[in-house]
């Protein structure tokens, strides 16, 4: 074929810049753990000298850190002062963690699951699958990181409402189990807005369940909110009235299977909350910028680990709507529907009748 040479040096010049982005997500997570984002909005422009004298790291390599970042237009430089500095924008999504345009669990869970390379490469030509707990344990505090902001703006004031019946159930007093928990930030946020209801977290990777016992004991909601090691497909028939799956079905090897289970443990008239990344129904509506986020993570991560587990149905981060539907379906559901959408999820509610 003949090459157009215009297009070429643009599509070079664009895989450069990524090039440059990947490298510069590892220089993020430094900057994260070692308080470098955190220094800056707290002190305000700094020299690098300054900067490595209030963190206590080296100023050589804090200055090339700063140069990268400004490079990067994640932070500012003004060339007369020598100081770096932080917009308030640039220190919402690097410097605040509590906040809900933080975006440090995404560079967090990026780098970590890169760790898995050599693994994946035997995978993908095995065909063979990789476990969450297989990976860096970067890859589930990341993914709690990155999740949070979202769960934090939408999930009470939002996601919940949108399903009928359900936030006046919980204000009255109701028992929740949310399935695929991870860390327990969901579990914790709906502990939090609901006083009067309980809620268990179940996931089976064990070092996840062990960090979210630890936070809701320190958040003093170890009364109301425990959590369990346990499958999507053990967890207790206990008649819950509602059964959450956030960001996790797509993960599960046996996705109908887990769902058949939360069908016969709800309570009479409950109710399965499943928040899946938003997705069209064809390829070509997710190739945009969040699509390549969750296609990403999906090959390296979520669809991994669906394949090494029992069934391996592999849905992938992308699934869409309608292929969702029919797992709903395959599983007893009669009655589900679109609760809610955001840009980055879609809400499903399915109810027995």
């Amino acid at each position: 074929m003949r090459v157009d040479r215009a297009r070429l040096e643009a599509f070079v010049e664009r895989a450069f810049g990524d090039v440059g982005a990947a490298m510069t997500a590892s220089l993020v997570v430094l900057g994260d753990r070692l308080g470098l984002y955190r220094a800056l909005a707290s002190n305000g422009p700094s020299t690098s000298a300054e900067l490595a004298a209030l963190t206590g790291t080296s100023e050589r390599h804090v200055r090339e850190w700063l140069r990268a970042q400004a490079a990067a237009f994640y932070v500012d430089y003004d060339h007369a002062s020598g100081r770096y500095g932080l917009s308030p924008e640039q220190a919402a999504v690097f410097a605040d963690d509590s906040g809900t345009a933080c975006m440090l669990g995404g560079f967090q869970l990026a780098v970590a699951a890169g760790r898995a390379v050599d693994r994946l490469e035997d995978s993908f030509r095995s065909g063979a699958g990789l476990g969450w707990h297989e990976h860096d344990r970067g890859v589930s505090e990341g993914t709690a990181r990155f999740f949070r902001p979202a769960y934090a703006t939408h999930l009470v004031g939002t996601w919940i409402p949108s399903l009928g019946g359900v936030a006046e159930r919980l204000e009255r007093g109701a028992r929740v189990a949310d399935v695929g928990c991870g860390h327990g930030v969901s579990t914790m946020l709906m502990a939090r807005a609901f006083p009067a209801s309980t809620f268990t977290g179940f996931d089976d990777h064990e070092p996840s369940i062990g960090a979210a016992n630890r936070a809701a004991h320190a958040a003093g909601l170890a009364g109301r909110c425990r959590f369990e090691a346990r499958g999507a497909k053990d967890f207790p028939l206990e008649g819950w009235d509602l059964v959450a799956f956030l960001d996790c079905l797509h993960d599960m090897g046996d996705p109908v299977g887990a769902l058949r289970h939360a069908r016969r443990a709800l309570a009479d008239g409950g109710t399965v909350m499943v928040v899946e990344p938003r997705a069209g129904d064809a390829v070509t509506d997710n190739l945009t910028p969040v699509g390549r986020v969750y296609y990403a993570a999906s090959a390296l991560v979520c669809t991994p680990a669906s394949l090494a587990q029992e069934v391996g149905a592999a849905l992938g981060a992308q699934a869409g709507e309608s292929r969702l539907g029919e797992v709903f379906a395959a599983a007893g559901f009669g009655h589900v529907r679109k609760a809610a959408e955001t840009r980055h999820h879609m809400v499903l509610e399915a109810r027995t009748t």
